[in-house]
């Protein structure tokens, strides 16, 4: 209760101590007077002078400033009242000071936003849990490396096996995340593209409907079971408008009427991050949309698989279960099931590709850092600067009975406090760039980037711990300094020492500063060097000049028609378009690079009886193509033959083969000296159970990604394959814009129902060049931050440099010394630690070659062009900013000098 009534007193006299000052004051120091009084006379009767014995009364009597804050703190809060206290003081420093304030500012605005960005991302793609009942017990299987970076896992009936027999799931569900169509609805018509999923697939993951209901397990009966669609809420708004009665609205999807039941939760976009989808439909509806009749294929690989693990099953467990039934399968189905291991991975960034978005984002986030750490080192050299500078200022604080710990204080809160209004600044940068990102749609898809409690976070520690880096600089040179030296030389310490063999804390701070901004300048160089080396990389085909369309022709023969049928009309568009003038090439191919194809088709050698995935030699890709694809696609045959319209259903099976599948089926068995393209014309191999032969060998290429190792492919005549999608490609002179039109007008005569999508190869590879290209703009940028930094560092040092020194200057001057002597004591320092920081932010490059890797495709950060890249650039910062404090030196007026002193 005491203590209580006593913080009671102390706060009201808190809160009225402006007006008691005076009076309390008032008696406190006519206390003081009278006792200085007394041992005046005291001194005085011992014989003293004076003036002696005052002065020697106010010595042992102490620091009246010190009396006065005991008594203070004794009747008030000491620690807000000097917390207080610090914050106004600090804030008419600050405002002493403007330009040294806004260079720190922005500094830290800079550096403090860069890293809230980079973070918010973080947040979003790895913190930030899917919105999903329980996502922690949410995974999705996985095949092994052939399955490398695609969604799919499996067939239809093996995923019902899996769903079946297993014992450590509580539930899976299946999801195809390939469904597009056309929807029609009153006056609407639009492409889009959502998921295919089994009826339990809501239920599974405990989601919620924002509008109508959600379709369950038991509306799935079969084939013939009621057409349900789910709309996602962004679908819902721009089409429907937001009309909460669209449940029960009747829509057109391929042709095939749906029932709208719902409307999915505003915060729901299903199981991936990337590419949220417009609609979702039961599964078994497929056929109905798209005529295809995957669910009854064990061929058919075209099934996601997710599941939700039970109470108390660990990962490890499902997974050695699922790798039983996998192996059970195998024996059961030798022919389609291959047995392979199965892993387990939480949904959200597109399978496997999820080992290259963590580390991108790990990686970016890693320099990030660095970019503050510069800023830190770089706001530490100019705070220790600006602490010199203020030396007799402390020390004559210290003589009268300030102590060490409150001039700390007072400077860690200046430093706070430059920090807060910097990184509250750059927070609010960051989230303005954070919304732009939210409502950018990236060729990946889009992605919701919010500014929640945990960027809020991240920014304040980001903040408190940019004060702390640098505040302790110019903290730690008041704690270990000397009142009398600092009178002496208006300086901390050795702070100042000028000649080149010695080095003070400013010095190493600019030297790590300059390290870490040539780090980063490296990496942006090797950002821009990878970007251009993917752009002119070897692709295997020519993207440019080349117009791709998708047609859906099962959809306009209402899927009741032969291989025949097909063929013929496919002929037919190829004749329209090749009519067009300035079409140089036509072609159709199942898939085109980059985009999918059917990778794993096992293949055999001649003479194999038992079919086993055991006795494949090769699991390439597999493209059905027509005649004329490979001159439309820019690709190169070396060898051989291109495939013909007489290669049809009743003709020998022929195929054509790139180098790799030619080089690891028969480049060991080639004759002395032959190649293994030409060895390979004639041979034959089995695909699909049929023996083929190989007619051509064309260039390798790229078939999934940048980055992909050499990959074996195979091109079957499209007259000899199972009909399916095709995607037509037509090579022309004309501007795409104008192409486009062109096409749309004169496919539209041959199939007047089917919707056509057409659009330029180049453009359909921005998925792909994207992760390059924002490599090469988000390190450009911190580049050119570092770049910032670096010129504020070197010319920070430089001015103060020349200003610390005019006098010597004058007197180098006024003695003859040459202008390069001149320079040499104004910016030799600077220069020096420029050059030595230069060159362990290079050899810091070659370190990180594994970290840049993580970003930067085919990253060297030792690539001569980069190297010079780098110094070139470091040369050029370091006279930009040593410039103007060079020529202030140069310009010293000896004779000005002493009429001033």
């Amino acid at each position: 209760m005491g203590m209580l009534n006593r913080f009671f007193l102390r706060a009201v006299h808190f809160a009225t101590w402006r007006r008691s000052e005076e009076q309390g004051y008032g008696r406190l120091r006519e206390e003081m007077e009278s006792h200085l009084a007394e041992q005046t006379e005291e001194n005085i009767r011992a014989g003293m002078i004076p003036e002696l014995a005052r002065r020697e009364a106010r010595l042992k009597f102490g620091a009246m400033e010190a009396v006065r804050e005991s008594y203070h703190a004794e009747k008030g809060l000491p620690f807000l009242e000097s917390l207080l206290t610090d914050i106004r003081y600090s804030l008419r420093v600050l405002r002493k000071s403007p330009a040294f304030t806004v260079v720190a500012l922005i500094t830290l605005m800079l550096g403090i936003g860069a890293n809230v960005v980079v973070f918010g991302v973080l947040n979003a793609v790895l913190l930030h849990p899917l919105e999903v009942s329980e996502p922690e017990s949410l995974y999705q299987l996985r095949h092994t490396a052939w399955m490398k970076g695609r969604l799919l896992t499996t067939s239809y009936p093996a995923f019902e096996d899996f769903r079946r027999r297993n014992t450590t799931f509580a539930g899976m569900a299946g999801i195809n995340g390939y469904s597009h169509a056309q929807l029609n609805w009153r006056n609407a018509v639009m492409n889009v593209s959502g998921d295919e999923v089994t009826g339990n697939y809501f239920d599974l993951l405990g989601v919620q409907p924002e509008v109508g209901r959600l379709f369950h397990a038991a509306d799935e009966h079969g084939p013939d079971s009621a057409p349900y669609v789910v709309l996602s809420d962004g679908l819902w708004r721009s089409v429907f408008h937001a009309d909460p009665g669209v449940a029960g609205t009747m829509v057109e999807l391929g042709k095939q009427p749906y029932t709208v039941v719902g409307v999915a939760a505003a915060e729901f976009h299903g199981t991936e991050r990337f590419g949220w989808p417009d609609y979702w439909i039961p599964m078994v509806n497929e056929e109905q949309m798209s005529g295809a009749d995957y669910l009854h294929s064990r061929a058919s690989i075209a099934v996601t698989v997710i599941g939700r693990l039970r109470p108390g099953v660990t990962p490890q467990q499902a997974t050695d279960n699922l790798n039983t039934i996998s192996a059970e399968l195998a024996k059961e189905y030798p022919e389609t099931d291959d047995g392979q291991a199965l892993r387990l991975i939480h949904p959200g960034l597109l399978g496997d590709d999820g080992d290259v978005i963590r580390g991108f984002l790990l990686s970016v986030t890693v320099l990030a850092l660095l970019v503050l750490a510069a800023a830190c080192a770089n706001l530490a050299s100019l705070f220790a600067a600006r602490a010199a500078d203020r030396g007799r200022e402390m020390a004559l604080r210290v003589a009268l009975g300030s102590s060490r710990r409150r001039l700390v204080r007072q400077l860690l809160t200046e430093a706070v406090l430059v920090s807060l209004a910097g990184g509250a600044a750059g927070l609010v940068g960051a989230y303005l760039l954070l919304g732009a990102l939210n409502r950018w749609d990236s060729p990946y898809g889009h992605l919701e980037v919010s500014v929640d409690a945990r960027v809020y976070l991240a920014g304040l520690a980001l903040t408190l711990g940019s004060a702390l880096l640098f505040g302790m600089v110019p903290a730690r040179q008041v704690w270990g300094s000397s009142p009398l030296q600092m009178m002496k030389s208006g300086a901390f310490g050795q702070l100042d020492a000028m000649h080149l063999r010695r080095f003070a804390l400013r010095d190493v701070l600019l030297g790590v500063q300059i390290a870490i901004c040539t780090l980063l300048v490296t990496a942006s160089l090797v950002a821009v060097r990878g970007m251009l080396r993917e752009l002119h990389a070897p692709m295997g085909f020519r993207p440019q000049g080349a117009m791709l369309v998708n047609m859906d022709l099962d959809g306009d023969l209402d899927g009741d028609l032969n291989d025949e049928l097909v063929v013929e009309k496919e002929k037919a568009i190829l004749e329209a378009a090749g009519s067009i003038p300035g079409v140089t090439a036509v072609g159709a191919v199942s898939r085109t690079p980059m985009t999918g194809g059917m990778h794993g088709v096992p293949i055999f050698r001649p003479g194999t009886t038992e079919f086993k995935i055991d006795n494949s030699v090769l699991a390439p890709y597999v493209f059905p193509m027509s005649p004329g694809y490979l001159e439309a696609a820019g690709t190169r045959l070396l060898r051989g033959r291109d495939v013909s319209w007489h290669d049809t259903a009743n003709a020998p099976d022929v195929a054509v083969v790139n180098e790799t599948f030619a080089r690891k089926m028969w480049g060991k068995d080639a004759p002395g000296g032959m190649a293994a393209e030409m060895a390979a014309i004639g041979q034959r191999f089995i695909v699909a159970g049929r023996l083929t032969e190989v007619v051509g060998v064309v260039e390798d290429g790229k078939y999934h990604d940048m980055q992909e190792s050499s990959q074996a492919v195979v091109y079957l005549p499209l007259t000899q394959s199972e009909q399916g999608e095709m995607v037509f490609v037509v090579r022309s002179l004309r501007t795409p814009r104008e192409m486009a039109a062109i096409l749309q007008r004169t496919l539209s005569g041959i199939a007047p129902n089917v919707p056509i999508t057409v659009q330029s190869w180049s453009d359909s590879l921005q998925g792909e060049l994207f992760p390059a290209r924002a490599a090469a703009v988000a390190l450009g940028v911190m580049g050119l931050l570092a770049a910032m930094l670096a010129v504020t560092g070197i010319f920070g040092m430089a001015a103060y440099s020349v200003s610390r020194r005019m006098k010597e200057l004058g007197i180098r001057v006024a003695l003859g010394a040459r202008r390069m002597h001149v320079m040499s004591a104004a910016v030799g320092r600077p220069m020096v630690l420029l050059g030595v920081g230069s060159v362990v932010g290079l050899l810091s490059g070659g370190f990180a070659s594994r970290l840049l890797g993580q970003i930067v495709y085919q990253a060297n950060p030792l690539d001569p062009v980069v190297v010079g890249g780098v110094v070139l650039t470091m040369a050029l910062l370091g006279v930009v900013a040593a410039a103007i404090p060079a020529r202030r030196a140069l310009g010293v007026d000896p004779s000005r000098l002493m009429r001033e002193d």
